[in-house]
């Protein structure tokens, strides 16, 4: 933004003030609240002088920062509440009606709070500061500024009006498609484009593009792009517009902007950004989309807006086809942004690791590169993985602290309890949930489906290309840091997959493979939600351990492994079947090395029991171990234990189990015709259960047997 358009602005800024000073000078027009005036209109000379001192003392002569203009724009609420207020204390003022005692106290408190950030923001000196002294030094000032106006003759900024456009963003890539469908809609009669999207996907920056594109310089003589984040009414939207626009400022100026728009004898375009800021409140909502409808009134007005969420707002007719809400960048775009800034084109894990924790947001590609730029990849990659976002939360704007983004998004007033409850649970779902998932989990909150709408419209969850609700990383590892679900919420989701998981361990027929395919789909959530479930004290321990061995077994039997959870059980448990369970699934793995203590471990705890499908499982499992690891002769001892165990009690799958690892033993010491006999037998039991994995089993020990004694043929079909 050039230095013209800067202090051009802020000449507005003083011709505002001088006017509120001019109404306090008349004291008997004051009749509540004087001294609140006077010190609300002594901050905000402090603040006005700061900004002015801030910029010229810079040595800055072209451009400032699009981080001043966004601090410069929302001290432009706090000064229309300023404004406001000073106007209800005086006498015969028509708006006074409007406010009762403790919305004028909540407005004083506004005013004074916008005060001191922006103090902070602009570093105001703070001094001898007497209200006769700011008269004077505001006309001083006011033309020290038309001098320094008027020596930057570049004459594309009027005095009267606070037009400046923001910069066009000087790294900008993934929006292509974006940025032409924007542009094919703007070249319409009428455009009325809404940008949306969820906080940190790059919205404003769209705008700001699409502003400076050449097709807009050249159909639009008058652009102006307002930010709308500091406003939460009309009243306010309306003032922002209106001091762009260079207008007194009044009451309401909603019909003066209209008017003013109506009067241009040539097209142009007003982007309101951060337009969910006044809109998304209920009681202001209908109010903003009346203002919107009286501006797409203006046939030569071209509107476009930017909004958090997916819901446009109504009483306007958009653009067909509408714009979707931008998703997360591609890969590629993402390390471009990444290498544009950082200057480092060279692959490496460490920056795919990065960029895989922002999940290509835009906001926080942005901030992981500055910040790899200035402390290196190394330490950037150690404070994520212990501070998460608060590693990018430094900054105190939105656009400079992902914290503050989200959080933003979070405290939207279409947040409902239920939603807020589903998106803490989401936090710690990195798979998300399906719609099955969702409305038959008997999950504890109300009306999941109005729930899961509300977190899609404002874009904290989203649908996969698998239809499975779910939230971008650093929304998670945010929610996790500030608003963590609750243990009632873990533990029901929990037992969710606990019964899904009792499915796998009960189920081998023909409706496995949806068992499977459900697994599958959760395995990252089963591996978060069974992690914490494994800590000391949880009043679901004994399930969760179940949970863990379950999951451990379909690793087993579909992937050749384990799952590292197996590791996080408790040495010291006091239930004597867990612990025979958690022993069983320990000896099913090769790796073991005392398998001698493991197995002795197992039958003094079995000593404790009398559960001869536990003990016949035991056996069996310790029965295929100990031919890998230490006698032929003991190993046959224990199958031959296990399956008259299972005999006795008429199970089944024991009974193959067991009849399998007896195959494989004979297999194994050379006796292909025994091998072949038992593993017959095992599949047509396995027939005869509709067990379609023990099925395959014994299949297997059938071909083997059969291709050792030279029936290929045979083996192969």
């Amino acid at each position: 933004m050039t230095t013209q358009a800067l202090l051009a602005g802020v000449q507005v800024y003083i011709k505002y003030i001088r006017m509120i000073i001019q109404h306090l000078s008349r004291t008997q027009n004051v009749k509540t609240n004087k001294d609140q005036c006077f010190q609300l209109i002594e901050g905000t000379y402090q603040v006005i002088y700061a900004i002015i001192r801030l910029h010229l003392e810079s040595g800055t002569v072209g451009f400032v920062s699009s981080a001043i203009l966004e601090d410069i724009s929302k001290f432009t609420g706090t000064l229309h509440k300023i404004y406001t207020f000073v106007g209800i204390q005086q006498e015969g003022n028509r708006i006074k009606q409007f406010f009762r005692k403790s919305e004028v106290n909540g407005l004083l408190k506004d005013c004074r709070a916008g005060l001191e950030q922006a103090k902070e923001v602009f570093k105001v000196q703070i001094g001898v500061t007497v209200l006769d002294q700011v008269q004077s030094e505001a006309e001083s000032m006011h033309k020290e500024l038309l001098d320094i106006i008027s020596s930057l003759s570049d004459g594309t900024v009027s005095d009267s009006s606070f037009s400046m456009l923001p910069s066009k963003p000087k790294i900008f890539h993934g929006r292509d498609s974006e940025l032409r469908d924007i542009m094919e809609g703007l070249s319409q009669d009428v455009p009325r484009i809404a940008i949306l999207g969820g906080g940190g996907m790059g919205k404003t920056s769209l705008a700001r593009a699409a502003l400076h594109h050449p097709d807009t310089c050249a159909k639009f003589q008058h652009r102006f792009f307002v930010s709308a984040e500091p406003a939460t009414t009309v009243i306010e939207l309306a003032a922002l517009v209106g001091l762009h626009l260079g207008l007194e400022p009044g009451q309401d100026l909603t019909k003066p902007v209209v008017q003013h728009f109506t009067q241009q004898p040539s097209p142009c375009l007003l982007v309101l950004d951060n337009l969910e800021t006044p809109w998304e409140p209920i009681q202001s909502r209908g109010r903003v989309e009346d203002f919107l409808s009286l501006l797409t009134d203006v046939n030569h007005l071209a509107l476009m807006i930017t909004m958090r969420g997916s819901e446009r707002p109504g009483q306007v007719r958009w653009t067909r086809p509408f714009l979707q809400p931008l998703q997360p960048l591609s890969d590629e775009a993402s390390q471009q942004i990444f290498e544009d800034i950082t200057d480092d084109s060279h692959a490496s894990e460490e920056k795919t690791q990065l960029l895989k924790f922002t999940e290509n947001m835009p906001l926080a590609v942005n901030l992981m590169a500055h910040l790899v730029d200035y402390e290196g990849l190394t330490n950037v990659l150690t404070r994520w993985k212990t501070e998460k976002t608060a590693t990018l939360s430094t900054g105190h704007h939105r656009t400079s602290n992902l914290d503050t983004s989200i959080a933003l998004s979070y405290s939207s007033p279409r947040i409902t309890p239920g939603a807020r409850e589903l998106l803490r649970l989401l936090s710690i779902l990195p798979d998300g949930l399906s719609d099955v998932e969702l409305t038959q989990g008997n999950l504890p909150i109300s009306d999941i489906r109005s729930c899961t709408s509300v977190l899609i419209a404002t874009s904290l969850a989203y649908k996969d290309t698998q239809s499975r609700l779910r939230s971008l990383v650093p929304i998670r590892e945010h929610i996790q840091q500030v608003s963590p679900p609750s243990e009632t919420l873990v533990q029901a989701i929990r037992k969710s997959f606990h019964d899904l998981l009792a499915l796998y361990q009960n189920h081998n027929d023909a409706h496995l493979g949806i068992i499977l395919t459900r697994i599958t789909a959760n395995l990252a959530n089963l591996d978060e939600v069974l992690h914490r479930g494994l800590k000391p004290g949880s009043s679901d321990l004994s399930e969760t351990i179940q949970g863990v061995l379950s999951l451990s077994s379909f690793f087993r039997v579909t992937r050749g492994g384990g799952t590292t959870l197996l590791d996080e059980i408790p040495i010291h448990l006091c239930d004597h079947r867990i612990n025979v369970l958690y022993i069983t699934e320990r000896l099913k793995f090769p790796r073991l090395v005392d398998i001698g203590q493991l197995v002795t471990q197992g039958l003094s705890h079995l000593h404790q029991l009398h559960d001869p499908m536990l003990e016949a499982r035991f056996y069996a499992a310790a029965g295929r171990t100990y031919f890998k690891f230490q006698s032929s002769a003991q190993q046959l001892e224990f199958l031959e234990n296990a399956l008259e165990l299972s005999k006795s009690i008429g199970d089944s799958e024991g009974q193959c189990d067991s009849l399998i690892a007896m195959a494989e033993h004979k297999w194994r010491i050379g006796d292909y015709i025994t091998a072949l006999s038992i593993s017959r037998n095992a599949q047509q039991l396995a027939y005869q259960t509709i067990n379609l994995y023990q099925v395959s089993r014994a299949m297997h020990k059938t071909a083997l047997s059969l291709a050792d004694l030279g029936d290929y043929w045979l083996s192969l079909s």
